[in-house]
C-alpha cells in the first residue's frame, strides 16, 4: 500500500493510492497517518478495504509529509562505502547516530529555504523508514518486522554549521524545510529487499547523486536493532538511513544549493520529490 497525507499545512487529510493511481481518501476510516495508525492491526484493517468504495480525491492537492506527528525523526551519519570514500572519512565501526529537529520536516514538493546566513546549503537523497510498533532491545532478525513502511527524504544540510560551529550535526541539520518526506510511506510488504534500491537526486537537471542502497555499510536491519539498544523506538518515528556519494560537499570544487534551483530525487518504488530552492 501506498499511503499519503493531502492538504494544506497543518490540515493535511489521510490518503491511499488506488491500484491505478488514483488518490483516495481515508479520512472517513482514520483521523490521520500517525503511529496511532501505522500497527499490523491498522495495516490489515486497510488491506481489507475495498478502495474503490472510498471517495476520489480530485484536483492536484499539496502532498504533505507521509507521516505526522513524528516523535523522533533520527539519522545515520557515513553510512554508505562510497560516500564516506568522497568525504576522505574512515567508516565507522558502529552507527553514527544524530537527530534532525522535527520541525524541519516539510512535504515531498514543498519549497526548500535556505538559512539565513547559510554558505553551503547541500542535498543528501536517502531511504527513509518509519517504525510501525514499539520497539526495543531487538535483534537484527526481528528488525524489519516492526517497519510500519519506507519512504524518500532528502536530507538537507547546511555544511559550514554542521562542521564548524561547534557542538553536535544537529545545528547543520535542521533548519525549517531540511526534512521533505514523501511522497508515499509504501508498507514494507512491497519492498522485497530494502538493501537493493537504486536511487538518485538531480540539481538542475544534473544528476549528481545515482546509487543504491546495497552499498550500506550498516543494513536497515543492523541500524534498527542497533538504535534499540540505547532508546526505544515508537510508531511514526522516522529513521534516515544515509546518502550514497555526489553530495555537494564532495565534489572538486565544491558546489551547493542557491535560490532558484530545483531539486528532483527518487528511490526505486516509493516514488519521486521535486524541490524548488528559494532564500529564507
Amino acid at each position: 500500500m501506498k499511503l499519503l497525507r493531502y492538504g494544506p499545512v497543518g490540515a493535511e487529510k489521510p490518503g491511499i493510492l488506488d491500484e491505478a493511481g488514483k488518490l483516495r481518501d481515508l479520512s472517513g476510516i482514520f483521523d490521520d497517518v500517525t503511529g496511532a495508525m501505522l500497527g499490523d492491526e491498522s495495516m490489515a484493517r486497510l488491506r481489507g478495504l475495498d478502495l474503490g468504495t472510498l471517495p476520489v480525491v480530485d484536483g492536484d492537492p499539496r502532498i504533505g509529509a507521509c507521516v505526522g506527528n513524528v516523535g523522533k525523526f533520527v539519522c545515520i551519519g557515513l553510512n554508505y562505502a562510497d560516500h564516506a570514500a568522497e568525504s576522505g572519512l574512515d567508516l565507522p565501526d558502529e552507527p553514527v547516530v544524530f537527530f534532525k529537529a522535527t520541525s524541519a520536516i516539510v512535504g515531498p514538493n514543498d519549497t526548500v529555504e535556505i538559512p539565513r546566513g547559510s554558505v553551503k546549503t547541500d542535498w543528501e537523497v536517502e531511504l527513509g523508514v518509519v517504525i510501525g510498533k514499539h520497539t526495543k532491545y531487538i535483534s537484527e532478525t526481528e528488525a524489519l518486522d516492526h517497519v510500519a513502511g519506507y519512504c524518500v527524504i532528502n536530507d538537507l544540510s547546511e555544511r559550514d554549521f554542521q562542521l564548524h560551529r561547534s557542538g553536535q550535526w544537529v545545528k547543520g541539520k535542521s533548519a525549517d524545510t531540511f526534512g521533505p518526506i514523501g511522497p508515499w510511506l509504501v508498507t514494507r510488504d512491497e519492498i522485497a529487499d530494502p538493501q537493493n534500491l537504486q536511487m538518485y537526486l538531480e540539481v538542475n537537471g544534473h544528476r549528481y547523486q545515482d546509487g543504491s542502497t546495497n552499498t550500506m555499510h550498516f543494513s536497515v536491519a543492523t541500524v534498527i536493532s542497533h538504535l534499540s539498544q540505547f532508546m526505544s523506538l515508537q510508531p511514526g518515528d522516522v529513521i534516515s538511513t544515509g546518502t550514497p556519494p555526489g553530495v555537494g560537499m564532495g565534489r572538486t570544487p565544491q558546489i551547493y544549493l542557491k535560490p532558484g534551483d530545483k531539486m528532483e530525487l527518487s528511490i526505486q518504488g516509493l516514488g519521486v520529490q521535486r524541490q524548488d530552492v528559494v532564500q529564507g
